[in-house]
């Protein structure tokens, strides 16, 4: 059998590849973008914002909420 990613890589370096994934996306960067700007926004503020359907916003920010960003 092979070898498992977590057994042949750090935790450090898992972390750092879902980090990438989030930031490999635009639309994912410009949710970012947006939100290291405001204070506090609602998802339809980002809505707007970036221009893309409510539950692709929320699909995204899954993703980054799970990278830990």
């Amino acid at each position: 059998m092979g070898v498992t990613k977590i057994s042949l890589h750090t935790t450090e370096q898992i972390e750092i590849a879902e980090i990438a994934k989030v930031l490999a996306h635009p639309a994912r960067v410009a949710i970012l973008q947006y939100i290291s700007k405001q204070e506090g926004c609602i998802c339809n503020d980002i809505v707007d914002e970036v221009g893309l359907a409510q539950p692709t916003i929320s699909q995204h920010l899954q993703v980054i909420r799970k990278a830990g960003l």
